[in-house]
């Protein structure tokens, strides 16, 4: 190190005194102080006021009330009011050690990073000034005028203005909306893009989650992968699947891989599963609608179904089924060549039967009750079949019973329209409408071949239950004690000194 400039040099015992405008050289540094102590033998010197080190050949300036900068070893201890600033980035700290050798500075007791996006802070903090990367760790704290993150972890690149951060990260957005993830993010400040590990964005109308979980705010787009759902709070519908996409703007998602939906109701939930969903909501309800594609099944209740395709129009509450549709609820089976049924006031209403409708119910001693028709419709009470009325090539096969053990003998009826009544899943009367045509066989006389209306199959092991639901996807449990650094309180009571105890104490004492 060398002396420059001092307007008054005074000899002391192990190093010189120098007062008022100081400047000192050591290499591509310049120093400038209001006084120092410099140790000619140590090649050290103690800066004091105004302390500013400029380096001639990279744009890093640090300045301080107080330094100790070392020549061997080109390391600056700065301290009180320290600003470190490298073109477009400002480091606010009150103790601060920078390696000029590395370009390696790092504050312990919290600083603040400042550039023209985002503001930074954290309790401890290291700044790579030649590759342009802060680490900042504990309290982590970022601000800029769209969302504030808060974190314990986090690498900051000051050129394209990215963060990574490890564990716990949440983000609020101006909006009030709420970005978390639990294993660490990415966030590219400048173009609004952020990736969550096990991570979630929330607002008021929706919550979509992924455990890798892909958000681009000006496109409003979400990609998500492994575990990903999508909760629309409006309808009470969320979806879930191995990989989804979703347009925020529009309201529109995708969901693939072993893909279920829950339709929550007050009473129920209405659970669905296929390869494919599709979603769409909109303000205009004609414009809502839910598709499945692929191994449909669906469950609400004691009401079971199946068919290769769905679609579900929310304005009118009404499902399609498509391709071999099969229905069950208690104990009746139900087919035709096509099927939608209506949902009113969150239960099953009506179902509507068009072609080869098939009804079948199997009684206590093992016979099958069936009706067949062009056309059927269902009624339902509290999500039972309560009647089913056929229409056109109407044809009845039933089973008299005593009690519900005994034959007494079987009825086989054609009438082109028929009413037929249920009670807790059995058949209690049926109504043959306009001139029906039939015969009572006695249980003696009843052949094989007699007991099956021609176009019967039993699909009983068809029948969908939870367990296989819950075989094809279990939505993943996420933990709910996961808090938020934002619940956590900004501020910090300090503890009394022993002298405000000891004061408290004679004052209690005196009354």
């Amino acid at each position: 190190m060398e002396i420059q400039q001092a307007e008054l040099l005074q000899g002391a015992n192990g190093f010189e005194r120098l007062l008022l405008n100081v400047r000192m050289k050591h290499q591509n540094s310049l120093i400038y102080c209001d006084s120092a102590h410099f140790y000619r033998e140590e090649n050290m010197a103690k800066l004091y006021g105004n302390v500013r080190i400029v380096d001639t050949k990279d744009p890093v300036v640090t300045t301080s009330r107080y330094a100790e900068y070392d020549g061997n070893t080109k390391l600056a201890k700065l301290r009180t009011n320290v600003v470190l600033k490298n073109e477009g980035t400002t480091l606010y700290t009150e103790f601060l050690d920078y390696d000029r050798s590395t370009g390696i500075a790092n504050y312990f007791n919290n600083g603040k990073v400042v550039d023209s996006t985002n503001v930074l802070t954290s309790r401890f903090g290291t700044y790579e000034t030649t590759i342009e990367k802060i680490t900042f760790t504990e309290d982590v704290v970022l601000v800029n005028p769209d969302y504030t993150l808060k974190t314990n972890f986090m690498i900051y690149r000051t050129i394209p203005k990215t963060t990574e951060t490890v564990g716990i990260t949440n983000i609020v957005s101006k909006d009030g909306d709420r970005l978390n993830a639990q294993k660490g993010s990415f966030y590219d400040t400048v173009n609004k893009l952020f990736r969550f590990f096990e991570g979630d964005v929330e607002n008021e109308r929706s919550r979509v989650y992924g455990d890798v979980l892909y958000y681009d705010e000006v496109q409003q787009y979400y990609e998500g992968l492994n575990n990903v759902s999508v909760l629309n709070k409006e309808r009470n519908v969320e979806i879930f699947g191995d990989e989804g996409k979703y347009w925020e703007d529009r309201k529109y998602s995708l969901m693939y891989g072993n893909a279920m939906v829950q339709r929550y109701f007050e009473k129920d939930t209405l659970y669905m599963i296929a390869d494919t969903l599709i979603s769409q909501d909109s303000e205009l309800a004609e414009e809502r609608y839910l598709n499945a594609f692929r191994n449909v099944q669906m469950i609400k209740g004691d009401f079971r179904g199946k068919s290769d395709s769905l679609s579900y129009n929310y304005a009118d509450s009404t499902v399609h089924l498509y391709r071999d549709p099969i229905l069950w609820n208690e104990k009746s089976q139900i087919t035709a060549d096509s099927i939608h049924f209506l949902i009113a006031n969150e239960d099953i209403d009506k179902v509507f039967l068009r072609r080869n409708a098939f009804n079948i119910t199997k009684d206590t001693i093992g016979n099958f009750n069936q009706i067949k028709g062009r056309r059927m419709t269902g009624y339902f009470l509290d999500g039972k079949i309560n009647r089913f009325h056929i229409e056109g090539n109407g044809e009845s096969l039933y089973f008299d019973l005593i009690g519900d053990s005994t034959l007494r003998g079987m009825n086989k009826i054609l009438c082109s329209s028929i009413m037929m009544f249920f009670e807790d899943g059995d058949i209690q009367k049926i109504n043959w409408l306009v001139k029906p045509e039939g015969s009572f066989l006695p249980p003696h006389m009843i052949k094989e071949e007699d007991k099956l209306l021609e176009g019967f199959t039993w699909r009983e092991e068809e029948k969908p239950s939870m367990e296989d639901f819950f075989v094809w996807r279990t939505p993943k449990r996420r933990e709910q004690e996961n808090t938020s650094l934002f619940d956590r309180p900004d501020v910090n009571i300090p503890l009394p000194s022993d002298d405000e105890i000891q004061k408290a104490l004679n004052e209690k004492n005196n009354y």
